[in-house]
């Protein structure tokens, strides 16, 4: 008898949203993705130390202006590479979110992002570049997907976010089912939610049918 796991890999592809290496080793996901926080707490385990001490140490060679920036970067392709040893499809690396209302410097840090893991032998194709789903941001997708460089939208809570992400190219989107579950539990009376009702859900599912329904091939 198949567990849920193996249910879920005969529907869909599994994702893990998270910088635990050996989690990954075990169950084998396709694709990977990071975010600051999955990186900062990655970078505090002991195995992680060395990476960090040569992010830290490649980026102040490097006589960045902002080396602490740099060095973010360098730790979080670091993780990815070593994520893209494991999972045969895609890393996810995140943009600095406070570069989130801007267009161009969301452009630039991702193409340094890309660079960074060229250097590493690391093709484009291996790596999405996740960009939050503000109006900027998502100026930024089509920027960046003209240029051969695939991202990932996210902090998309909406449908109208969906269809702008989707109508610039963008590679792949990723709603956040869990946060608009939160929200409507902390803002209305109703506290619990079946799965056919849950919120985030349902927006997911309007989102997937739009896209079906108009022939966008963004990835949800």
């Amino acid at each position: 008898m198949q567990n849920k796991l193996e249910q879920l890999r005969a529907m869909t592809v599994v994702v893990a949203d998270t910088g635990d290496i050996e989690a990954m080793r075990a169950f084998r996901p396709q694709d990977a993705t990071t975010n600051p926080s999955l990186v900062l707490k990655a970078a505090q385990l002991p195995r992680y130390r060395p990476l960090l001490e040569a992010a830290v140490r490649e980026a102040r060679a490097s006589h960045a202006v902002h080396w602490e920036d740099e060095a973010a970067d360098r730790l979080a392709v670091a993780i990815g590479a070593e994520i893209l040893a494991i999972v045969p499809g895609y890393v996810s690396t995140e943009v600095d979110s406070r570069l989130s209302f801007d267009t161009m410097a969301t452009v630039t840090r991702a193409r340094r992002l890309v660079a960074l893991y060229r250097a590493r032998g690391i093709g484009r194709e291996r790596v999405l570049v996740k960009i939050a789903s503000t109006w900027e941001g998502i100026a930024a997708a089509r920027i960046l997907e003209q240029e051969g460089i695939r991202t990932n939208l996210t902090l998309l809570f909406s449908l109208p976010q969906a269809v702008a992400a989707a109508e610039a190219g963008a590679f792949l989107i990723s709603p956040f089912v869990g946060r608009i579950l939160d929200w409507y539990v902390a803002r209305t009376d109703r506290k619990g939610y079946t799965a056919d009702e849950d919120p985030g859900v349902l927006s997911v599912t309007r989102i997937w049918q739009y896209f079906r329904r108009h022939g966008h091939g963004t990835i949800v």
